[in-house]
């Protein structure tokens, strides 16, 4: 550790949305979430990770990018409907530089939009060549980036761990998906949506992966009590490193009431010219059912609690984000202080977010990680950026102690994966799930080609339907319908397969259908259930 430096700060984010693919028809709202991504969170992040690098300031951060993500972005149907959604916002933007030439308010921002999506189109289509993941690879492969990996499909182990098959296959596909894009074995995973289960321990371990990320409760509550808390990595007494999430810092971001995020000088979410806009002149812009949906150009900022807004201004907000990091960098200084009087070894404060915060929900959140990384690298700290990685490799002694079932949802367990509104479809999923070990078991190492494309689409469907996602979003409340679609499809697709299978009747023009539907995990293999 430098001079001076007492302790460390360890920036997570976890980066995923649900695999959304239809080659089938271009009108699904849902494939938006991925375009938004790209624009507001994605690409962002990738441009302030290059300038610091441009800049000679040196930081850290860590990235878990899940195996649905990467899948979606190295999609060519996806990246050419990418290209398309950002030359219609183009498009767009030019409309609105004619229709706001009156207000010169609006028309700055009309401007700002457009430079913002050509700016897009340019890093999407000739810098990165329509494959971002190899600019997430770049930083990986020069050591200022650590990339972790997820769940397959951030399926929620401590209900899947009813077969403890499903959660082994979650695993190895995750780690082979790691692999496939970067290149070597992950270190770390991001438990999806922190939920962590002692059963998984076994298979961690089975597949190389060193390190989870938790919520904090599940390390406070851990046996025996963790001396150190959530400011030092333990170690369960079958091998495997968790470190969980410090309750200060994030509530410095995420806190709705007193969050930077609610800045009043940030760019109001909730109003967008797609709902607000004449409708004949929005309709070429918004769905094809006519709903009116967001369009990304927004010009209000939060302004007050109330309706009345003003016109949003980027110069202000990046001088409330330059304030806010100061403050968090000065609040992470004081925290260390104080750990550090009372630990044998320098506290670690890890930082986990969802990656689609900073940008997509709180639009100025990248340029806010770009300004608190130059005042860390340059102002007088008492701490250094770190990845869990390198703190583990640095710091290898630490106490051995059983963290405790939970997950980050509402209340820290798993009610908002299992209740009333999404129970009917654990019996679905479970079932599914015996019936892909029995597969394997029937029909071990299948050489026959069709029969073998078939029993790896029933392991690709049933890792679709498990998605923590669909049975969130029920509970939420958004997009119920396609999310219950989404369960019912799968489930459906491999229920059809499973008796096509064992009947020795597979349909090719089905199984193709689901196969071209369903394109995820080229490489599964379904004797991980075996």
């Amino acid at each position: 550790m430098s001079v001076n430096k007492k302790g460390y700060v360890s920036f997570i984010l976890h980066a995923h949305l649900p695999f959304v693919h239809h080659p089938e028809s271009e009108d699904y709202l849902e494939e938006k979430w991925l375009f938004e991504a790209i624009s507001e969170t994605y690409i962002p992040l990738l441009e302030n990770f290059k300038k610091l690098e441009d800049e000679g300031v040196k930081f850290r951060i860590t990235m878990s990018i899940t195996p649905p993500l990467l899948y979606m972005l190295d999609n060519k149907l996806l990246q050419k409907r990418y290209i398309k959604y950002l030359k219609s916002h183009i498009e767009l933007c030019k409309k609105e530089l004619e229709r706001t030439k009156e207000n010169e308010k609006l028309h700055s921002l009309s401007k700002y939009y457009l430079d913002r999506f050509s700016n897009d189109l340019h890093i999407f289509k000739d810098v990165y060549k329509s494959n971002i993941i190899n600019g997430f690879k770049y930083f990986q492969d020069i050591g200022v980036l650590e990339i972790i990996t997820c769940g397959a499909t951030h399926g929620y182990f401590p209900i899947l761990y009813v077969n403890e098959k499903a959660i082994k296959a979650q695993i190895a596909v995750g780690v082979e998906t790691y692999k496939k894009y970067f290149g070597k074995s992950p270190r770390g995973i991001w438990l999806p949506e922190c939920g962590y289960v002692p059963e998984a321990d076994t298979y961690l371990k089975e597949f190389g992966i060193e390190y989870v990320i938790t919520e904090s409760h599940g390390i406070l509550y851990a046996d025996p009590t963790p001396i150190y808390g959530t400011f030092a990595p333990i170690v369960s007494p079958n091998g495997v490193i968790a470190l969980g999430r410090d309750i200060e810092s994030s509530r410095q971001v995420w806190s709705s009431i007193n969050g930077y995020p609610g800045d009043f000088n940030y760019r109001e979410f909730y109003r967008d010219i797609g709902y607000e806009a004449d409708y004949e002149y929005i309709k070429p812009y918004i769905a094809s059912n006519g709903a009116r949906v967001d369009t990304g150009i927004k010009y209000y900022r939060i302004t007050s609690k109330d309706n009345n807004k003003d016109y949003y201004n980027p110069r202000w907000a990046m001088d409330s984000a330059e304030k806010q990091a100061g403050h968090f960098l000065d609040s992470r200084v004081n925290q260390i202080n104080n750990l550090s009087k009372h630990m044998d070894v320098p506290p670690i404060v890890v930082c986990p977010y969802d990656a689609e915060l900073y940008g997509h929900w709180w639009y100025e959140g990248p340029y806010w990680l770009y300004i608190l990384f130059k005042k860390i690298y340059y102002d007088e700290s008492n701490f250094e950026l770190i990845t869990p990685g390198e703190y583990i490799d640095k710091f290898p002694d630490m106490q051995i102690s059983s963290p405790c079932r939970s997950s980050w949802g509402a209340n820290g367990y798993s009610e908002v994966w299992l209740n009333m509104t999404n129970d009917y479809a654990h019996k679905h999923l479970h079932k599914a799930a015996d019936r892909m070990c029995e597969l394997a078991q029937l029909f071990p190492n299948e050489q026959e080609p069709l029969k073998l494309l078939a029993l790896n689409q029933c392991a690709r469907e049933l890792l679709l339907a498990q998605s923590s996602d669909w049975l969130f979003i029920i509970t939420n409340g958004t997009m119920v319908d396609y999310a219950k679609k989404r369960i019912k499809d799968h489930v459906g697709r491999f229920t059809k397969l499973y008796y096509q299978i064992k009947s020795n009747e597979i349909d090719k023009l089905v199984l193709k259908d689901i196969c071209e539907k369903d394109k995820i995990f080229d490489n599964i293999n379904y004797m991980i259930y075996y």
